[in-house]
C-alpha cells in the first residue's frame, strides 16, 4: 500500500473552510476559489504534507464549478458540497460545515474574497505563534486597494443607521463617530491590534476547538449581525487580534444598496442583537 505524506497535525487536518452561497455572483465566486487554491499552494510549500478541507454549502444557486473544484482537488483539498437543505440563513449554512469540521483551523469565507497568496500561511503562522489567540481577522481592502474598517466598537443605533443607509454627503457630518466606530485611530496597514470588540464575517479564521466550544454562529439571525455576535462571544473563550500583514480583497456592499428585503433582515438582525448584548443608541 502506498503510504500518504503526514500531516502537521496528525489524524486531524490542518485547516477546513466553510464557504456559504445563496445565488452567487459566480465570476466572483470563481476568483475566491481560485485565490484559496493559491493561498494553500503556500502553505503546502511551508508544511509539505499538510491537509485541507472546503466545504461548499449550497443555501440555492451554487453554479456549476466542476472545473475549480477539480482544480482545488489536485492540490490536494478535499471538496465537498452540501446542499438539500434550502436557504437555512448565513450562520446555519456555515454551522453545517462548522460541525462536521475535524481541524487545527477553521476558515469562515465569504464568495467574494481575494485573498493573498501569502494570506493562509502568514495567519497559520500567527496562530501557531500565539496560543492564547482564537480569531484572526486580517486587513481588508476594496476593488480599488483602499483599505476597509471592518473592525468596530460596539455600535450605537444611529452609526448603523448612518453607515449602513445615509448618502455620502451626509455620512461626512458624522464623519468624526464613524470613525471611532470604525477603530480608525488604531486600525491600519501596519500595526497588530489585540483584542477589537467586532470583526467582520467575511474572513474568520478560528481555532477549530474554540469554534465548536462556541457552537459556531447563533441560528437565530438569518442574515447580519451573526459575525458581531460571534465576535462578541468569542472574547469569553479566547482573544481577537487584527492581523495586517494578512491581507485579502473584499467585493461586498452594505444592506441598503441591496434591496428592501435587506433592509428588514437588517433590521430584524439588529433587533435580535441588542436585545442580546443591550441596546445603545447615540
Amino acid at each position: 500500500m502506498k503510504s500518504k505524506p503526514p500531516s502537521a497535525f496528525p489524524g486531524i487536518d490542518d485547516l477546513s473552510v466553510s464557504l456559504v452561497v445563496y445565488h452567487p455572483d459566480s465570476a466572483l465566486l470563481e476568483r475566491t476559489l481560485a485565490s484559496f487554491g493559491v493561498a494553500w499552494d503556500a502553505v503546502r510549500e511551508k508544511r509539505p504534507g499538510a491537509r485541507a478541507r472546503l466545504d461548499l454549502v449550497d443555501n440555492g444557486g451554487l453554479p456549476n464549478l466542476a472545473s475549480y473544484v477539480d482544480a482545488l482537488e489536485a492540490r490536494g483539498i478535499v471538496c465537498e458540497t452540501l446542499s438539500g437543505h434550502g436557504n437555512v440563513g448565513y450562520g446555519r449554512g456555515h454551522n453545517l460545515a462548522i460541525e462536521r469540521a475535524n481541524s487545527r483551523y477553521h476558515l469562515i469565507l465569504n464568495p467574494d474574497i481575494d485573498m493573498d497568496r501569502e494570506a493562509l500561511a502568514q495567519a497559520i503562522d500567527f496562530l501557531d505563534r500565539h496560543e492564547e489567540l482564537g480569531l484572526l481577522t486580517p486587513c481588508i481592502v476594496d476593488d480599488e486597494h483602499r483599505q476597509q474598517f471592518l473592525s468596530r466598537r460596539y455600535p450605537a443605533l444611529l452609526d448603523l443607521f448612518v453607515r449602513g443607509f445615509l448618502p455620502a454627503r451626509y455620512r461626512k457630518i458624522f464623519g468624526h463617530r464613524l470613525a471611532r466606530y470604525e477603530m480608525r485611530d488604531v486600525i491600519n496597514g501596519h500595526d497588530i491590534v489585540w483584542d477589537p470588540p467586532i470583526v467582520s464575517g467575511c474572513f474568520m479564521l478560528f481555532r477549530t476547538e474554540v469554534l465548536k466550544r462556541l457552537s459556531g454562529f447563533d441560528p437565530r439571525y438569518f442574515l447580519y449581525f451573526e459575525d458581531y455576535d460571534l465576535s462578541l462571544r468569542t472574547h469569553d473563550l479566547a482573544r481577537i487580534a487584527y492581523v495586517p500583514f494578512v491581507r485579502a480583497i473584499h467585493h461586498g456592499g452594505g444592506a441598503a444598496r441591496k434591496g428592501s428585503a435587506h433592509i428588514r433582515m437588517f433590521m430584524t438582525s439588529a433587533f435580535k442583537f441588542y436585545n442580546r448584548f443591550g441596546w445603545k443608541w447615540l
